[in-house]
């Protein structure tokens, strides 16, 4: 007979509206019951840390606008970015200690997991930092890294100008964008996601006559587009980070219960850094 474990989790209660604020009384915390009776390649994994970052809120509508986002469904379990710890295994890839992640983690306190959705991750690479994995030796760090090297058309020496739009944020804090004759990333657009439009936003006429009058370009970056640069971007980074070449910055709100106040204050500024919840030690 399998044992049961009382569990806490995340639902999401109530959307907001594509024309609406998210507000914390849209996701709803709940104890449930989890079988800890394990089958061939599953995990009982503990959940340390989860992140809240912007795209998640096209998953709060019915339609997410894009075809690599699935909307979160009412009254189910939040899924995003995670990190946890093995508790208990029967996959012959991973063992009991072992830290793993995933980008779809449920908003739960403890979880049974297919090993064939997790990466394990080794904790030397950022110094112990384990939040790190979820910023900037994670997807927030790849995309400022890829998106400055893949379509910044930095040049070494050519005394060019940076210009970050988002500079607090979990991305914006590590890269950037350029300036006049110069070249724009569009990789997020967080001021617009609480605005039923399409993205990009379509520009004014005299936006448009200005960029084309400085000779500015746009250009759309998606880091999932370049999944074969990801383990050497990650190995550049986490050598960044322990030498200190990459100053991290992070706010950590603690608690399963704290999640939708993380994520409605991340979606209004509140956070430096990237914005992570420490769910356990």
């Amino acid at each position: 007979m399998s044992e049961m474990l009382k569990v806490k989790r995340v639902v999401l209660h109530s959307r907001p509206g594509k024309n609406g604020q998210p507000a914390p009384e849209n996701f709803h915390v709940e104890e449930t019951s989890l079988s800890t009776d394990l089958k061939h390649g599953e995990l009982l994994v503990r959940t340390l840390y989860l992140t809240v970052d912007p795209y998640m809120r096209c998953r709060m509508n019915e339609d997410t606008g894009t075809d690599y986002l699935l909307p979160w469904r009412l009254s189910e379990c939040i899924d995003g970015g995670g990190i946890g710890i093995v508790e208990s295994s029967k996959s012959e890839a991973f063992a009991e200690g072992d830290i793993v992640t995933s980008f779809n983690w449920r908003w739960q306190s403890h979880d049974v997991m297919d090993g064939s959705h997790l990466q394990k991750v080794d904790p030397r690479m950022v110094d112990g930092h384990l939040s790190y994995f979820l910023g900037a030796v994670g997807m927030p760090g790849l995309t400022a890294l890829l998106g400055v090297r893949e379509k910044g058309h930095v040049i070494p020496g050519a005394n060019q100008t940076m210009v970050v739009s988002g500079a607090a944020g979990a991305c914006g804090s590590l890269a950037g964008q350029m300036n006049k004759d110069g070249h724009v990333i569009l990789c997020g657009q967080i001021s617009q996601y609480n605005k039923d439009v399409p993205y990009p936003p379509p520009l004014c006429d005299e936006t448009q006559e200005a960029l084309r009058s400085k000779n500015i370009t746009r250009e759309r970056f998606m880091v999932l587009n370049y999944m074969d640069k990801h383990e050497k971007g990650l190995i550049q980074l986490s050598d960044w980070v322990k030498t200190g070449k990459i100053k991290v910055l992070e706010t950590i709100m603690n608690g399963l219960e704290n999640m939708g106040v993380a994520f409605c204050s991340m979606m209004t500024g509140g956070n430096i850094g990237k914005q992570i919840v420490k769910i356990s030690d």
